[in-house]
């Protein structure tokens, strides 16, 4: 036998680098999905019950410290993460913000209230992408503020003329933030409101990260100039003027006014009933409210206001219709402020108008409600949708747009209506005002929401624009609510829902303009610009600071 070299075991096997180490590495791969799963369930879990407690900030439930909570809340929940992380978490906080915001669409269809709070939390998807970006600039509080102003600038326009239910300002109707509105309107509440929240989530984060106190006058500076600007936005408004009282300088310096609310037969879609039975419902409690005038027992008021839709046909075309109105009003003896609908311009449309009926003369001035609401008013591309969406054919008329603002002279008084769900817009309300109306009046139907919410809702909207242009606010509903607002937002008198009821008041006349009045929506579009300005320069630092050679999408 030949020699033999004796090899060592380890020598006799085949080499193996223990550098990647396979499944050490795949299992922390997996720990670290798992995390990341684990975060981002909780995260989301946190931001939907932060857009749960923003609804509730909005009536009928009225717990507005809770608007600026949910934005402090969901402004640490975006703050230094990653683009794509604040996009989810914008979405989770608003899909369920909506669904409770507006379940008061359920009477339409739950399919309808689940598509338009999918298409309204698109917009919060957005937001929470901005926020999460400016989180890593300096000063990110006062950023992520204004693009609270620009999220609500634009889906109060887009699409379909928008839809602004939902605004902060709207939550904060009633609160310390309101009297803003005098100065920089719906936007500038929005805007306070954002501010304020973003604070307070500046300040969690200070505490959070220092696990302390701050030490020392430096350390101290930040967080008592955070506290000091949020305190003074809290309560600034405070020291912004009201007025409540009438002038002479266009006219007499009060009205005497009566609201009737004739009621419907019933709540929800089919609340017209027979034909002309709202009509009667309207004239019987004029009739009824003239023979108390008579009998001493109620005060004689200069006008009277119905609500929209108080007549269920048209009374140009309908000669029993034309007849039960003038009836009514001749009884009363006092101008009227009738809501009808008015067939035309075509045999497609119809139109949304309140009408000044005069007792002597009929029929007059109208107002043609110029942003009728889609899908409930009118239907877009009919021709394609009411082939899929079987429900829609009981829409049967599109309304026609009106092209004028609500200022007429009802009796004494030039007023400024505006119908229904205009209220929510804010060039609507404030061209009104601009244009010569020294009261706003409200004319709406909300009996396909009765007992929903939604009516309650309304009547908050109204109760800002009345601080806002420093009018009162004259809210005649056919099944309530219908209320007397006093230019400061205090509600003077208001009736219930599905009665009838009929509301008297002397109420100021004012032709003054506030500063909202005169900037108009200036405010709201710069705020908007320094918002998105913000979010390119955050672009910008992020390129700069980014290693080269790294994955863009970790940051975008």
């Amino acid at each position: 036998m030949g020699n033999q070299v004796a090899v060592p075991v380890d020598a006799a096997r085949p080499a193996v680098d223990p550098t990647p180490e396979t499944p050490a590495k795949g299992a922390g791969r997996l720990a670290r999905f798992r995390a990341k799963v684990r975060g981002g369930w909780k995260r989301s879990a946190l931001a939907a019950a932060a857009g749960l407690a923003l609804a509730a900030a909005f009536p009928p439930y009225d717990i507005w410290p809770l608007s600026v909570l949910a934005v402090a809340a969901l402004a640490l929940l975006t703050h230094g993460r990653t683009v794509r992380q604040g996009l989810w978490t914008g979405f989770a906080f608003g899909f369920p913000f909506f669904v409770w915001l507006l379940v008061w669409l359920r009477v339409i269809g739950w399919d309808a209230l689940f598509g338009l709070s999918l298409a309204e939390a698109m917009f919060l998807w957005a937001l929470g992408g901005g926020l999460a970006l400016t989180s890593r600039l300096r000063g990110w509080p006062l950023w992520g503020a204004c693009l609270w102003v620009a999220e609500e600038l634009v889906r109060d326009r887009e699409p379909l003329g928008g839809f602004p239910w939902g605004r902060l300002a709207f939550a904060n109707t009633a609160t310390p933030f309101t009297p803003l509105a005098a100065l920089g309107g719906a936007a500038l509440v929005s805007f306070a409101v954002a501010l304020t929240g973003s604070l307070l989530a500046y300040l969690v984060l200070r505490v959070v990260h220092r696990g302390s106190a701050p030490t020392g006058p430096v350390g101290w500076l930040k967080p008592t100039a955070a506290v000091l600007a949020a305190a003074a936005l809290t309560g600034g408004g405070a020291l912004v003027p009201i007025p409540t009282t009438g002038d002479t300088a266009g006219g007499p310096a009060s009205v005497k006014v009566a609201l009737i609310q004739g009621n419907v037969q019933q709540p929800g879609m089919d609340f017209l009933g027979r034909p002309m039975q709202v009509l009667n419902n309207h004239a019987g409690e004029t009739e009824r409210l003239a023979a108390a005038i008579k009998a001493g027992q109620a005060p004689d008021p200069d006008v009277v206001i119905w609500p929209e839709n108080s007549s269920d046909l048209d009374p140009y075309s309908d000669p029993a219709v034309y007849a039960r109105i003038t009836e009514a009003v001749t009884t009363i003896g006092k101008p009227t402020l009738v809501g009808a609908l008015v067939n035309g311009p075509d045999a497609q449309h119809v139109q949304n108008e309140g009408i000044v009926w005069d007792p002597i003369s009929g029929p007059g001035a109208h107002y043609t409600k110029q942003h009728p609401v889609p899908f409930g008013e009118y239907v877009p591309f009919r021709s394609v949708l009411m082939k899929v969406i079987t429900r829609l054919q009981r829409v049967a008329h599109d309304f026609y747009p009106g092209k004028g603002i609500g200022v007429m002279q009802l009796g004494p008084a030039r007023i400024g209506d505006v119908i229904c769900f205009e209220v929510a817009y804010d060039d609507i309300v404030r061209n009104t005002v601009n244009g010569g109306g020294r009261v706003l009046v409200v004319q709406t139907n909300n009996a396909d929401y009765a007992d929903t919410g939604q009516p309650d809702q309304q009547l908050a909207m109204s109760r800002l624009r009345a601080v806002e242009h420093g009018r009162a606010v004259l809210i005649a509903a056919t099944s309530g609510i219908s209320a007397v607002i006093r230019p400061d937002g205090t509600i003077e008198s208001r009736t219930a829902e599905m009665t009838a009821a009929e509301l008297s008041a002397t109420v100021p006349l004012r032709d003054g303009k506030t500063l909202a009045d005169r900037l108009g929506a200036a405010p709201e579009w710069a705020l908007s610009v320094i918002g998105l300005l913000a979010c390119g320069g955050a672009v910008l630092v992020s390129r700069r600071r980014r290693p080269s050679g790294s994955d863009p999408a970790a940051t975008a």
